[in-house]
């Protein structure tokens, strides 16, 4: 079972934010874009943390849905036709806790790669 269980998703009317409330009483509002550039599927993250890929061009991407799987994940359906990135409880939560550092890094890593958002 996850440690970190949430009690509301929330999909915003433009389909850019998606609220996450847990039960620790934690809420995160966690754009669109983040979630698709931060995705869990290996075609981001590869199968090691060395093969994690810098994805540009993701700046108006929308949520075009959100689909349960079992009791521990969601399956977020984007736009842009991305749909493997089966997103944890736990993975949502730390997207929520780390997403200052994580967003910092990956502008960083899109500066140091000449791409843009």
């Amino acid at each position: 079972m996850s440690a970190s269980w949430p009690v509301e998703l929330r999909l915003d009317k433009s389909k850019t934010l998606l609220a996450v409330s847990f039960e620790s009483g934690e809420r995160f509002e966690l754009p669109a874009e983040y979630l698709r550039v931060e995705s869990p599927s290996a075609e981001v993250q590869g199968h090691v943390a060395a093969q994690k890929q810098i994805v540009p061009g993701k700046r108006g991407v929308k949520i075009g849905g959100l689909e349960p799987v079992g009791n521990y994940a969601v399956r977020i359906l984007f736009d842009d036709g991305h749909d493997t990135g089966l997103y944890s409880w736990d993975y949502l939560h730390e997207l929520g806790r780390e997403r200052e550092k994580k967003w910092s890094a990956y502008l960083h890593a899109l500066k140091a790669k000449r791409l843009e958002r």
